[in-house]
């Protein structure tokens, strides 16, 4: 929103739903273009969501998938052992798996990660995006992605 504000975005598809402040409503975006080009980062930013998408939105203990709201991040090592909050200690956990393992230690527990955490490339979560479900996504998205695939089907015809 402050974006849209700031001026450094358009808007090119917009939800249903609408956010109001005291003086004004408006319908809530779900695509933006940038106004200005701005460089690829190298390194993905450590947010929930990159962790979840890295992750496959899979708790690292049990397996199963979940839905955002069903998801924690679990320090492999708990920030009272030493563990730090970056990629190469965090997962995703159900609230089931996180609570059990408390604040232990894999080898405490014998609850272990099935993949090993670390940092992603940038180019991983744009592939793991493209495989999302396309309920997941808004549907003015459809224009933007999966484009590829579509065309890859329209040849083999």
């Amino acid at each position: 929103m402050k974006a849209i504000f700031r001026g450094t975005v358009s808007v090119v598809y917009e939800h249903e739903r609408e956010v109001s402040s005291p003086s004004q409503r408006m319908k809530l975006p779900s695509v933006l273009v940038l106004n200005e080009y701005i460089p690829e980062k190298r390194t993905p930013a450590f947010t929930r969501f990159n962790v979840f998408l890295r992750d496959h939105w899979r708790c690292q203990y049990c397996g199963d998938k979940f839905r955002t709201q069903a998801l924690t991040f679990d320090h492999v090592v708990p920030r009272s052992k030493g563990g730090e909050t970056t990629w190469k200690n965090i997962v995703a956990a159900c609230q089931k798996c996180n609570a059990t393992k408390g604040n232990k230690l894999p080898s405490e527990c014998h609850m272990h990660p099935l993949h090993e955490p670390r940092q992603p490339s940038i180019h991983e979560l744009q592939a793991y995006a493209q495989k999302f479900p396309p309920h997941f996504l808004h549907k003015g998205w459809e224009d933007f992605l999966y484009w590829d695939s579509e065309l890859e089907d329209e040849c083999v015809h």
